[in-house]
């Protein structure tokens, strides 16, 4: 009885698309966060009569086989990559990046991580770091006695101070691009990873080869669309249950069968 594993294999994979809805829905006010979704393709086929087979002395082929499906996979949990909205906090180290591009984080391991959420903080020593306290490439010091910050589009940091009527400049931010985002790898915290699949990170500017820009006092919203994952949900459960039914309706045959006298 096939149908009993071909369900099964269905009611896995609509699991799967829940846990993935929860995820997205669990991640609607998450700084950055970008959707995703659960893709499926079929599972190979027994051929019990293939199509093109002689069927006759005289050459004759039958035009279509006998192919039976043996259920379904997953594929990948795809991150749509979009702009979230983008909303004003008017914090001087709120950071959102419109367009493409990623801030770049040193973990600590030494290793670079990646990350679109712009809430950034200071550390006791002035270093401009991320709420889990990674610093941010290139690494930035704001002087104790600095009373404003003020973050251009092109990422240059200028600090305020009250004996000075000029700004100094502190340095200045990048972005990082990659050639496939969808590639990355997450690793939480808002963070990425570079991967084989993405590509190497091309750093450089905000504004320049297609990279985004900064706008200070705004944070990136996520780009979950809560309607939209509410249906998602409503589908993946009702394809559970209709999965769930073929699994019933086949307990039921074998059930007959046994009792055939």
């Amino acid at each position: 009885m096939r149908a009993l594993n071909i369900a099964a294999t269905g009611m896995l994979a609509q699991q799967m698309r829940v846990e993935t809805i929860s995820n997205n829905l669990a991640n609607m006010s998450t700084t950055g966060y970008n959707t995703r979704r659960a893709e499926f393709a079929d599972l190979h086929y027994q051929q019990a009569t293939r199509a093109g087979t002689i069927n006759a002395a005289d050459g004759t082929v039958l035009p279509t086989g006998v192919q039976l499906g043996l259920g379904v996979r997953p594929t990948s949990v795809t991150m749509m990559v979009q702009q979230g909205t983008l909303a004003q906090t008017g914090g001087d180290l709120d950071l959102a990046i419109e367009g493409r591009g990623y801030l770049e984080v040193t973990l600590p391991s030494g290793a670079s991580g990646y990350t679109r959420d712009g809430g950034l903080k200071l550390s006791g020593d002035g270093l401009i770091v991320t709420s889990d306290g990674y610093s941010v490439a290139p690494e930035i010091t704001v002087p104790s006695d600095a009373r404003q910050i003020s973050i251009n589009a092109d990422g240059e940091v200028y600090a305020y101070f009250d004996n000075t009527v000029e700004p100094e400049l502190l340095g200045a931010f990048t972005l990082a691009s990659f050639t496939n985002d969808k590639g990355l790898e997450a690793i939480g915290s808002n963070l990425f990873r570079e991967t084989p699949a993405s590509g190497p990170a091309f750093v450089g500017a905000p504004g320049e080869d297609g990279r985004g820009t900064l706008r200070q006092g705004y944070l990136e919203n996520s780009s979950v669309d809560a309607v939209r994952e509410i249906t998602e949900l409503i589908a993946a459960q009702r394809g559970y249950e209709l999965n769930s039914k073929v699994i019933t309706a086949a307990d039921q045959m074998l059930a007959a069968t046994t009792q055939v006298r």
